[in-house]
């Protein structure tokens, strides 16, 4: 039996491993789509399923101001010994015995009116519940952009390390052709030691380039909070070879992300919340009416009921006097029995309905609810304050935000003239360098200024695609 259970247990933990292995595998596969970045990154993100949560729990309390109009229903029972002198709750006469005693309530309370405090709860907590929903749609949206640009990142880094990569391969061939002019005699030496040296600067561009791709996939994984995937690959993007200019002004991106951006929403129904709240603290100066309503049974292991028996002769105690004489009178008298009255009957027989309206007024509370009244309207004006820092906030962003992309535009542009000018004075170099008319240090000088040019240009372009995501962020464009 023991190795049953033994391996039993065994099985179960394979079993065990193998689906928490199989569910992490399909959570990733060997490719990963910026779709699925994104999927990802919205179900495991921490700040978002926290956000999640925070949602869920103001719902909950939304679905706790609905049942406040339900009547409130309440049982009550109490059991007890009674010992010495007490009074029997049968016939309310004194006894001296140890009795045992119970009483039962069944209460019912429904609140018709209390200044509308209710309703105004309700109402409060919708708007709390609504503000909720956009503050969730507000993480998944932050997420998604995250992702967008740490997915670009990655792409970004990878152009740059085949550049690294390809700059490397034209550098080793030209060393290969120079190791050669070399031993014939036909360049001098320093010419290969210059080459040498910029090929072994290639790699370490490569290192660095590899180093900042990886650093940019673990970013991405963290964003997702999943575990890093080292051989996973990253489908590529179609991307325009031409960069068009941005097609919108900073006011209409600003009305947009006014009509749009969850924020700004969350923050107006958080706003009608507070002023919900202070209809709720004003609705304690109101008197409270209730309906009631109760039904109530007792019992006593003293009560007892008589049962009548038979006749019989009583003498003993009445005489009458006759002549002076005494004559015993004859009283028919009847004989009872007692019997202890069972709790069923008891609980039947005690058994009282009440019905009643209770009217509270508040008078004197230690000025709780003046006090509460001012503590609503100063979370209010606060809310105000919120509300209008939020926007001027919004504008100022995208502002900045327009700003970056324009001069992100104006860098990628004038890359863009570099590259092209350098690569021509770079083939005019190459050619001179391998007619022997000019010397390695020239060349070199050359080919560096075409290749930082190059590395800028495709930098450039990734860096002005992120800041177009950001202003597509603020309309509520985040799509591919």
């Amino acid at each position: 039996m023991q190795k049953q259970k033994i391996l039993f247990l065994f099985i179960l933990g394979l079993i065990s491993l193998n689906l928490s292995h199989a569910q992490d595998t399909t959570v990733i596969d060997k490719t990963l789509t910026l779709q699925q970045s994104v999927d990802i990154a919205i179900k495991y993100n921490l700040v978002v399923r926290q956000s999640e949560t925070q949602m869920q729990t103001s719902r909950v309390q939304w679905n706790q101001a609905k049942d406040f109009l339900l009547p409130t229903i309440s049982a009550n029972g109490s059991q007890g010994i009674n010992f010495g002198r007490s009074i029997n709750t049968n016939n309310n006469t004194y006894i001296n015995q140890q009795t045992s005693s119970g009483n039962y309530n069944l209460n019912g309370n429904l609140i018709l009116f209390s200044g509308l405090q209710t309703y105004n709860s309700i109402r409060q907590t919708t708007y709390a519940y609504d503000a909720s929903k956009m503050d969730w749609q507000q993480q998944k949206d932050n997420i998604t952009l995250s992702v967008i640009l740490a997915y670009l990142q990655v792409l970004s880094n990878q152009d740059l390390l085949a550049i690294s990569r390809s700059q490397a391969n034209v550098d080793s061939s030209s060393v290969e052709r120079l190791k050669v002019q070399n031993r014939e005699g036909a360049i001098a030496p320093s010419a290969l030691s210059d080459l040498q040296g910029q090929y072994a600067q290639d790699q370490v561009n490569i290192v660095t380039g590899i180093n900042a791709l990886e650093s940019s996939k673990i970013n991405l994984f963290q964003l997702m909070n999943v575990s890093y995937k080292r051989d996973v690959e990253l489908e590529r993007i179609p991307l325009n070879t031409q960069v068009p200019e941005y097609p919108a002004n900073p006011d209409s991106i600003y009305s947009a992300a006014v009509n749009l951006l969850p924020l700004i929403k969350s923050t107006d129904l958080r706003t009608k919340a507070f002023e919900k709240a202070l209809s709720v603290a004003r609705a304690a100066y109101y008197p409270t009416l209730s309906l009631g309503a109760s039904v109530y049974s007792s019992y006593s292991s003293a009560a007892f009921n008589n049962i009548p028996g038979g006749f019989f002769n009583d003498t003993s105690t009445s005489y009458v006097t006759v002549t002076g004489t005494d004559y015993k009178v004859i009283n028919q008298q009847q004989n009872f029995s007692t019997a202890k009255i069972p709790f069923n009957d008891q609980f039947k027989n005690n058994r009282g309905e009440q019905v009643y309206l209770s009217l509270s007024i508040p008078i004197l509370n230690s000025l709780r609810a003046r006090n509460n009244v001012k503590q609503a309207k100063i979370n209010l004006e606060n809310q105000r304050a919120v509300a209008h820092s939020t926007r001027l906030q919004l504008q100022q962003n995208v502002e900045q935000a327009y700003q970056n992309m324009i001069s992100a535009y104006g860098q990628y542009k004038s890359y863009q003239d570099q590259v092209a000018a350098f690569t021509e004075s770079f083939r005019a170099a190459e050619i001179k360098f391998n007619a022997g008319a000019i010397t390695s240090d020239l060349y070199l000088l050359a080919k560096n200024k075409m290749d930082a040019a190059t590395t800028s240009l495709s930098a450039a372009r990734y860096n002005y695609l992120f800041r177009t995501k950001i202003l597509d962020y603020y309309q509520g464009k985040l799509t591919w």
